[in-house]
């Protein structure tokens, strides 16, 4: 049975064995960027529906880094077994996802995937999208190992603004529709973005319940 490009690399993730760190004690900090990526910033999320006391999911931006050759910024995913990186760039342009990481797989985007626009363009009936080439490889310590490669459209369209109330405050957010089709079909996705705050709600349904700046 065929997966679809999307679906198959962060399936990757899901399987690979990982141990939870615990949350180190990190100062409160600011930031006042649209698009916030300052070193040392982190969300916290449970998924939607849950008890916020829940073991939680973190995202942490960890800093500067070189990924295939390309300069980015690393954004640690963790929590729940789960141990991902994610690298983007982040400028006037908006956010480029160039790919990410796990101890068990590595995914390329060519060319970068656009994931947020420039931020004056952010409004809603907005749309973008693109095509890119997806190279998925298996590490393992004897090296890498191609495992699939294809190509990816992309579709994002900002449905609406609104207000919401979340553990983590009340928001002014951007609902977006992330729509991923290639040769095994379509996947739909919705997230929340709220402008200097960051995703409020991710596409696998997880709901902010704390921030370490403001």
């Amino acid at each position: 049975m065929r997966r679809s490009l999307m679906a198959l690399s962060l399936l990757l993730a899901a399987c690979a064995p990982q141990v939870t760190q615990a949350p180190e004690a990190r100062p409160f900090l600011r930031s006042e960027a649209f698009y916030p990526s300052a070193t040392g910033l982190e969300w916290v999320y449970v998924p939607e529906g849950e008890p916020i006391t829940s073991p939680p999911y973190r995202v942490r931006v960890e800093g500067p880094a070189l990924y295939e050759g390309q300069e980015a910024l690393r954004f640690r995913a963790f929590g729940r077994g789960e141990d991902r990186v994610y690298y983007r760039q982040v400028g006037a342009f908006g956010v480029r996802l160039l790919g990410f990481q796990d101890p068990s797989a590595r995914v390329v985007f060519t060319p970068p995937l656009l994931e947020y626009p420039p931020e004056g363009l952010l409004a809603p009936g907005y749309r973008w999208g693109g095509r890119v080439e997806v190279k998925v490889e298996l590490l393992s310590p004897s090296g890498r190992e191609p495992l699939a490669q294809g190509r990816l459209d992309y579709a994002m369209e900002v449905l609406e603004e609104r207000e919401v109330r979340l553990p983590a405050g009340t928001f002014r957010v951007y609902r977006i529709r992330q729509v991923y089709q290639d040769q095994a079909g379509q996947t739909a996705y919705e997230v929340w973005f709220a402008p200097r705050v960051g995703e409020v709600r991710t596409r696998e349904g997880r709901i902010l319940v704390e921030r370490n700046f403001q």
